[in-house]
């Protein structure tokens, strides 16, 4: 999740980057067609984003489940467990 997550960051920072430097560029057509490519560029990272932080929360409630689960399997507070073991030896001749 968190090289996803570095990876749509990553993906944005290059296309702020790409629509700073066309911005600078003197040919219009040119630096316009580098705007909607960058920002083509970001809207994909954020919805790479939005699906890792959606797989995060997933992954919490799986998390969250297993843990009820673990809880719903342990004695109630106010009883006791006894085990009972038993060994047999066999003397030595």
């Amino acid at each position: 999740m968190t090289s996803k997550l570095l990876r749509s960051f990553f993906v944005a920072a290059v296309a702020v980057t790409a629509l700073s430097v066309t911005a600078c560029n003197k040919s219009p057509s040119a630096a316009d067609q580098a705007a909607a490519s960058a920002s083509d560029a970001a809207a994909a990272a954020a919805a790479q984003a939005a699906s890792a932080s959606s797989s995060a929360a997933m992954a919490s409630s799986s998390a969250a489940d297993a843990s009820a689960a673990a809880a719903s399997t342990t004695p109630p507070a106010n009883t006791t467990t006894t085990t009972t073991t038993s060994s047999t030896t066999t003397p030595n001749p």
